[in-house]
Parts: C-alpha cells; sequence; structure tokens
C-alpha cells in the first residue's frame, strides 16, 4: 500500500480513537493504538512511522526480529518525523522455544497464556538481568479455535504467577469473538474489565494492571468505550493481508 494511503488510514484510525474515547469520557491521549504490521513489509512500517505511528505489533517471532532489524536499519539511515522510540509489542501465539529470541527485543507480551510459558519467559529474563512485561490472554468467548485462558479461571491463573520475579503483569488481553456487529462484543469487553479491576485489587508485587488490550480494526471502538487502554488496528492501516506470504 502507498505510504499516502498508510497516512491517511493513520488519521482515520486516530480521529475514530478520539471520538470514541471522547464519548466515553475518557481522555484520547489515554488510548495506546498498536498498528499491526504482521505481514507488512518494513517500507509499509517506516511510511507509518513517518507519519507519527510508535507502536507496532507483530505476530510471529522470526517476522519480527527480521523486520525489526530491517527497520532499525533504515531509521539509522534516514530522519523520520517521530515523537518517540519505536516500540515492538508481541501479540501472536507464543512457543516456549521462541522465548529466549524475544526477551529484550519487545516491550510487552501479549499472549501469555499458561504458568509453563510464563515460567519460562521469568527464567530467560532472570538470565539476562531484566524484568519482562506481560498481559495474560483471556479467551473471553471460550472459543475452541483461539488460545487464551478461560475467563473463570483468569483470576487464579493470574494468582498462579505471583511469585516470579522477573515478569510484570501489566494488564490482560483478549480477541473477541469476529462478528459483523461491535455491539455483540460489547459484554466481553465489559466482562475483560470486570476481569481487569478483580485481578487488580489483589495488590501483588509483580501486578501493576494498568494495559487492557481489546478491540481490533472491526470494534476497537466498542472496546474503548469499555475500558480499553491499547487497541490492535491493522488492516484498517495497512489493509488486507496477503497470507500467502507466510510461509
Amino acid at each position: 500500500m502507498a505510504k499516502e494511503q498508510i497516512a491517511n488510514n493513520l488519521d482515520a484510525i486516530r480521529e475514530r480513537i478520539k471520538a470514541a474515547a471522547l464519548k466515553a469520557g475518557r481522555n484520547p491521549e489515554d488510548i495506546t493504538l498498536i498498528a499491526v504490521s504482521k505481514l507488512n513489509p518494513a517500507e509499509s512500517v517506516l511510511a507509518a512511522i513517518e507519519h507519527g505511528q510508535t507502536d507496532f505489533g507483530e505476530n510471529w517471532v522470526k517476522e519480527m526480529l527480521e523486520k525489526q532489524a530491517e527497520v532499525e536499519k533504515s531509521l539509522s539511515e534516514v530522519s523520520y518525523a517521530t515523537s518517540g522510540e519505536i516500540k515492538w509489542h508481541f501479540i501472536g501465539h507464543l512457543q516456549t522455544n521462541k522465548v529466549k529470541q524475544l526477551i529484550g527485543k519487545t516491550v510487552l507480551i501479549h499472549s501469555v497464556d499458561s504458568v509453563k510459558l510464563a515460567t519460562f519467559i521469568d527464567n530467560e529474563s532472570k538470565k539476562k538481568d531484566t524484568v519482562t512485561d506481560i498481559l495474560l490472554e483471556i479467551n473471553i468467548g471460550d472459543e475452541e479455535s483461539k488460545y487464551g485462558i478461560g475467563p473463570n479461571d483468569a483470576v487464579k491463573f493470574a494468582d498462579s504467577l505471583k511469585d516470579l520475579k522477573n515478569i510484570r503483569i501489566r494488564g490482560l488481553m483478549t480477541v473477541a469473538p469476529i462478528c459483523d456487529d461491535p455491539e455483540a462484543n460489547r459484554p466481553y469487553f465489559k466482562k475483560m474489565r470486570e476481569l481487569f479491576v478483580d485481578i487488580k485489587s489483589k495488590n501483588y508485587d509483580n501486578i501493576s494492571m494498568d494495559i487492557l488490550s481489546m478491540g481490533m480494526t472491526l470494534d476497537f471502538e466498542t472496546a474503548i468505550e469499555e475500558g480499553a487502554t491499547h487497541v490492535r488496528v491493522g488492516t484498517g492501516i495497512f489493509g488486507a493481508r496477503d497470507y500467502g506470504t507466510k510461509a
């Protein structure tokens, strides 16, 4: 997609975020837009950076690391107009054998869905003398086709991680059911907000609970109205993806 179109799309999404936040009586500045750049080339990421975008989401470790290196190389050679550091979010399903490669390369892992994975992240973070920020992935619709902890097990899951010292639980993430009407997902987003508040009230040392990552291209406005702090928009910015490019 041409960089002019990416810029126009970003402007449109930002305006919609602002309108949704104001409708809910929230400060638009409190909403972080994550541009989901999976299966899009580094050139598209650079076009978005040139238009002020700083947060990007990727689903596969190999693709993220290769794209990250290419983008950083380009940024070192050309001056891009951006208001801050580029931040890479890992939002896809994470296999334990990929954890080592990811530590230190992402500001936030959105998709922690098992004690085993959390422990791997904690161990690898300890080896690198760092603390890794994570979100707990909740399968809010209890869909068999999706990863994540069931909503009824969310509090117990958070409790099981409370003694891990090299991870910091920043909040929750969900991928709501795919539907044509965003209003159909409002009850799921409400439930996510309730879980968020419930877990935050536990006051564990490694839980800060300030991020609620939910809402994508089709339903991010509804998610914002129900408390989302981070929305993940891909096709709304970069256009339809060609999944044939993913081997």
